[in-house]
């Protein structure tokens, strides 16, 4: 266990339906790091996860939409989940969220299907992104240029594919936020 984010503050923004692995490991990986992390929803109570299609398990959410803002934060993970993705991406609070961080160039780090709430913020334009390939004309389409990579690096936007890309994924946001803690 390291201390290298001690400090750091970070929301997962998540909802029903969220592929499981792309919540848990990133947030393990971050409070393995020392960092304080929030999962933050529309409603109180637990969130439902997926392993692919099927029930995996549920989680505690920390807090709601309605009682936190993006400056309370450091950075902010999107889990992907088809569902999940789906449905946040229609939630002004959401899409306030994003925009908010964006604008402060907080790290946002988004995996699979998470990439559709940056879609609907609208902070693709311009942006070299990853995403699970099914959304990449949606990211065309909102003026991003979408690769078939890993995990990609643009500027404060940290984006994957899939949950094989988790380990890439992980060390490339805890890398950002150890050397923006550092600066």
């Amino acid at each position: 266990m390291s201390n290298t984010l001690n400090g750091c503050k970070i929301a997962v923004l998540a909802m029903d339906g969220f592929e499981q692995a792309e919540l848990i490991e990133p947030k393990r990986a971050l409070a393995d790091a020392g960092a304080t992390v929030h999962v933050i929803s529309s409603k109180p109570g637990k969130i439902q996860g997926f392993k692919h299609v099927d029930k995996g398990d549920t989680v505690d959410v920390d807090t709601t939409f309605d009682r936190v803002t993006a400056s309370d934060y450091d950075a902010v993970v999107l889990p992907g989940g088809v569902v999940n993705g789906d449905a946040i991406r229609l939630l002004p609070q959401a899409q306030a969220f994003v925009k908010a961080a964006d604008s402060a160039k907080k790290p946002i780090a988004v995996i699979c299907h998470g990439a559709w709430l940056p879609v609907s913020a609208g902070i693709i334009k311009g942006r070299t992104v990853t995403s699970w390939p099914s959304l990449q004309d949606d990211i065309r389409n909102a003026g991003g240029t979408w690769i078939d990579q890993e995990v990609v690096e643009d500027g404060n936007l940290i984006t994957s594919r899939k949950p094989d890309d988790l380990p890439a994924f992980n060390r490339t946001l805890i890398a950002q936020l150890s050397k923006r803690k550092a600066a």
